[in-house]
């Protein structure tokens, strides 16, 4: 992760300012359709967090823990993202 770390930082920064943009439009009375627009776009934005995060552990720390023979944990936790990212 360490060298996705600088982008994942400024990626969630941008998420933050879209989020308080987000809450000023809501306290504006902005038309829903527009807010509604803004937070999917907040959803997608960190689903592409999601994706650098999960591509990042498998190519780390998944591997690493096959290659010491901790298989099993390394499956659950494949799993376990994978059963969170179809909700």
């Amino acid at each position: 992760m360490n060298t996705s770390k600088p982008k994942l930082i400024r990626r969630l920064k941008i998420i933050e300012g879209q989020v308080r943009g987000l809450q000023d439009m809501i306290e504006k009375g902005t038309y829903c359709i527009d807010v509604i627009t803004q937070t999917s776009a907040v959803k997608q934005a960190l689903s592409g967090i999601e994706d650098v995060m999960m591509e990042d552990h498998l190519g780390t720390c998944a591997i690493r823990q096959i290659k010491t023979g901790k298989e099993d944990k390394a499956k659950e936790e494949i799993l376990k993202v994978y059963r969170l990212k179809r909700k």
